[in-house]
């Protein structure tokens, strides 16, 4: 998140050696004192941001990186190929985890994985992550979904159930959705899409840049989801020099319906070129409650000459405005607060090779009472990609 008290520093030095010539200037002597107390009051606050700026810092939670497991792109498991793992959710009662496919039902039925991750053995290998099972996706005639009429990104567990989120289509003018399912996959309830979201001629969602993440508060009060880039009218996607406004809708699951939404905007795309026939993109990818006003954010950029960049960050909605009421940004002449959002990892510090990490869930804690972080890739069905499941631990 950003500081309240961020200084550009550069300018108070600048200022302090214009005020320091200012008063070796003879002609200047009777204004002597007044200068002085300017400077001393200039070196006052720029210590001051110095402290809050270096505190902040030392406040930031670490995050540990334990290791990766790695499966080929055609691993087969139960009749379909593994792999577009999107997103991921972990059920504590039962230690094991959900993660969601965006295969658009054209490789096998739209489906969730069931798996085990074993954080309890000293080293971390392929074993670590077993496939245990496979749920089909039951529409509300309880048949599988039909091919290319779903694409599902985001899962958040209730506890109970599942909400899972699908992008839609725009080209084929299939609308997002988010809708709860049983563990076994039956459709319960679909929550609805405030209008602004809906593919119409100008407006709404933009293809494969929609409803991309989900997640549920610890309480179980809210559940949250974003476009991974602005809404058609509300700006345009990220690009090498600026980020995306996104929105960030928030749900009143005792009630089921939206009642809230956020502004949130993405870092540029990470890349050295500025050829806009190369293939380039930046979008926020998954989010995970802390509690009911914070969350983590993950963002993926990714282009030909710079490959994955993959950044988690801090998000605080404390200080945010609602823009529930404002249907287009662009059109919006007031200014509008964003959420804070404060960089926790960039996994280009580490010492590997990230694939299209795109999923994010807590799982449970470790025997030095640390959290554990599990990120996962979605592979695209390429063979020159992975299903990546990264491990981190964390004090968050």
């Amino acid at each position: 998140m950003y500081s309240n008290f961020e200084i550009n520093y550069r300018v108070y030095i600048k200022l302090l050696c214009y005020l320091y010539e200012i008063m070796k200037n003879p002609k200047n002597q009777r204004y002597k004192y007044l200068i002085s107390t300017l400077v001393t009051c200039l070196v006052i606050l720029l210590i001051t941001a110095i402290l809050i700026k270096s505190m902040t810092q030392a406040n930031i939670p670490k995050i540990t990186f334990l290791g990766e497991v790695n499966f080929p792109t055609g691993l087969k498991f139960k009749n379909t190929e593994v792999g577009g793992l999107s997103g991921i959710t972990y059920n504590q009662d039962k230690q094991i985890y959900y993660a969601i496919s965006d295969d658009r039902s054209r490789k096998a039925a739209a489906r969730f994985y069931t798996l085990k991750i074993d954080l309890d053995i000293n080293k971390i290998s392929e074993e670590t992550v077993t496939f245990i099972d496979v749920t089909t996706l039951l529409n509300e005639n309880s048949q599988p979904f039909p091919s290319l009429s779903i694409d599902t990104e985001g899962i958040a567990l209730t506890g109970e159930s599942l909400f899972i989120s699908s992008e839609g289509d725009r080209k084929r003018q299939i609308q997002p959705f988010i809708r709860e399912f049983s563990l076994a996959g039956k459709q319960l309830q679909n929550l609805p899409i405030p209008k602004k979201f809906l593919i119409q001629a100008k407006s709404g969602i933009r293809n494969n840049l929609a409803l991309e993440n989900l997640t549920i508060t610890p309480n179980k009060k809210y559940l949250f989801t974003a476009t991974e880039n602005a809404l058609i009218q509300d700006g345009v996607k990220a690009n090498v020099s600026t980020g995306s406004p996104c929105r960030i809708l928030q749900y009143d699951l005792i009630k089921g319906k939206p009642e809230k939404e956020f502004l949130y905007i993405t870092e540029p795309i990470t890349s050295k070129s500025n050829n806009s026939g190369v293939l380039k993109i930046n979008g926020l990818v998954e989010l995970m409650a802390l509690d009911d006003t914070h969350l983590l954010s993950l963002e993926r950029s990714f282009s030909l000459d710079t490959g994955n960049v993959i950044k988690l960050f801090q998000v605080d909605l404390s200080n945010a405005d609602n823009i529930q009421k404002i249907n287009s940004l662009n059109t919006h002449l007031t200014p509008i607060s964003p959420a804070q959002k404060e960089l926790l990892l960039d996994l280009s510090n580490l010492e590997l090779i990230s694939d299209n990490i795109e999923g994010m869930t807590f799982g449970p804690r470790l025997a030095d009472g640390r959290r554990s972080l599990i990120l996962v890739s979605d592979n695209n069905f390429n063979p020159l990609q992975l299903t990546q499941f990264l491990i981190f631990s964390t004090k968050l």
